[in-house]
């Protein structure tokens, strides 16, 4: 028998020999997708020129807003603080737009996920899109699935150098062009191709470009699935998202298995077949290397290529669609007890079995109608609500601001002929591109009237004043109360400044300090 020393040293054993046979990064093995056909392929090349097209073209849309503005439509003006978004300007007091905007996403992909599972993911994420990208010159030089891998165990020979040159020359094209791209976001893009070109742009210009450069040409060239695996939160964060009524790529094994690909043989033979025929397409068009067969897999981005190769194959040997199809797994468990219970092949998700004995498309409505459940609509809620409370407040939103420091040291002067004095310093925001006269008056403290210094209008309760497009003007304002209107107590009182063309109008109150009166 062994003593207690000997089993902890076993047990010490076994435990680091599964540390070492189970690593917990595993080295990245080569994934050569073939190349799809159909439906789900089709959405994804649409969604890709759409992305792309938005990203690439966007800095060089042209939006006029008058000769005091930049006439980009989208710009982040880092240098003046301003983002502008076609008839949008958002400036940094503003920035809680923006991030309304990021909630609504947080949101909107909570929503999407509880539905549709990972589409996000699938189609419109930008590793997707541009390893997309990258696959189309991979394939449209190498060759697709089967001439890649061959080349890849070969030697290395004249031609493969050719190859491989050419084809990472290309990558870092776009790996520069999508960095190029990003910058031109932060400034006039036009002239600042020309900077950049003739080496006139600024470090941060190059250093950027070149970071996004790196970055993309590695993601998407190099990594690939390796991102999406290991560096993603969201693969392990969307299965909080996900229910029994959440569509998912699924492979229906109630109808699959047994699979053979000698179906015709085994059935004469009298054994059960599926209608799985182990072709492996399926595995072959997959960007991530999965089998979608062994079930729901954390790499699964949901880009349904694999739906698209299945149905394929299903169309050459004469079956019916929708052996892997998009499925909720209430779907899947009330086809496997039906198909179990029966002994027959089962109704295909999201469709019925008509008298005929053939499938029909009738529940799409099912699908809808299981789509729109409590969860969901808690979801749309919410964004909904978001969106529609920036909207008013973006709609609402006055141009013009008005903001007003007291002066500290003194808080007040005692003037010769007895009245009181209180400086304050007047801050005008004028939010529009365009020059403003601005009506500054005085609401309230009976008998008072101010001055603006550097000004060449005579004191009143009422003045004029100029703003820039797009500035903040400040002020120096005396106010002046004549000696029998105090009363030796502090007084509340208005500054209200208003533009008569726009009838935009601000308000702030103010106080004025006056000295304690003996009685």
């Amino acid at each position: 028998m062994l003593n207690q020393t000997e089993v902890e040293r076993l047990e010490a054993e076994a435990v680091n020999s599964a540390k070492v046979r189970q690593p917990l990064y595993a080295p990245r093995r080569k994934i050569f997708p073939k190349r799809a056909s159909g439906s789900f392929r089709r959405f994804k090349w649409l969604v890709m020129l759409v992305t792309l097209g938005i990203y690439y073209l966007t800095p060089w849309l042209r939006w006029d807003r008058g000769p005091y503005a930049p006439d980009q439509a989208v710009l982040v003006d880092l240098a003046h603080r301003r983002f502008y978004f076609f008839f949008i300007e958002i400036w940094p007091q503003e920035f809680f737009f923006v991030a309304g905007l990021l909630v609504m996403a947080g949101v909107g992909l909570f929503l999407i996920t509880s539905t549709v599972g990972r589409a996000w993911c699938g189609y419109s994420c930008p590793q997707t899109v541009w390893v997309d990208l990258f696959l189309v010159v991979e394939r449209a030089i190498e060759g697709d699935r089967n001439a890649r891998i061959k080349l890849d165990a070969g030697p290395w020979t004249a031609r493969k150098l050719v190859l491989r040159g050419a084809k990472h020359a290309i990558w870092l094209l776009i790996a520069v062009a999508t960095g190029g791209a990003w910058i031109f976001y932060f400034a006039d893009a036009p002239t600042l191709l020309l900077d950049v070109v003739s080496g006139k742009a600024a470090a941060v210009a190059y250093i950027t470009a070149a970071v996004l450069t790196a970055t993309t040409y590695t993601f998407g060239g190099l990594m690939r699935e390796q991102i999406c695996t290991y560096m993603c939160p969201w693969p392990r964060i969307q299965a909080a998202m996900l229910d029994e009524h959440s569509l998912t790529v699924t492979y229906n094994d109630w109808r699959g298995e047994p699979r053979s690909r000698h179906a015709k043989k085994a059935a004469a033979e009298g054994r059960p077949v599926g209608d799985c025929v182990d072709c492996n397409a399926c595995v072959a068009v997959c960007p991530m290397g999965i089998d979608i067969r062994d079930g729901q897999q954390l790499e699964c981005i949901t880009c349904a290529l694999c739906i698209d190769a299945c149905d394929a194959v299903m169309d050459k040997i004469g079956k019916e669609r929708g052996l892997i199809s998009y499925a909720t797994l209430s779907d899947y468990n009330a086809n496997m007890a039906l198909a179990t219970a029966g002994g027959t092949t089962a109704i295909d998700p999201g469709r019925v079995r008509g008298t005929d004995g053939k499938l029909t498309d009738k529940v799409a409505q099912f699908h809808i109608r299981k789509l729109f459940r409590p969860r969901t609509f808690i979801y749309m809620g919410g964004w909904t609500l978001i969106g529609v409370a920036l909207l008013y407040a973006l709609l609402g939103r006055d141009r013009l601001e008005i903001n007003v420091l007291h002066d500290r040291n003194p808080q007040f002067v005692t003037l010769s002929d007895g009245s009181i004095r209180n400086g304050y310093t007047v801050k005008l925001l004028n939010m529009i591109p365009e020059p403003r006269t601005i009506i500054l008056t005085m609401q309230g403290l009976p008998g008072a009237n101010m001055s603006v210094i550097g000004s060449d209008q005579p004191e009143d309760r009422s003045i004029a004043v100029l703003v820039e497009p797009d500035r903040l003007r400040t002020l120096k304002v005396f106010v002046r109360q004549p000696k029998e209107f105090v009363d030796g107590t502090d007084a509340s009182f208005k500054f209200i400044v208003e533009d008569k063309s726009s009838f935009e109008r601000d308000d702030y109150v103010a106080t004025f300090k006056a000295p304690e009166i003996s009685r």
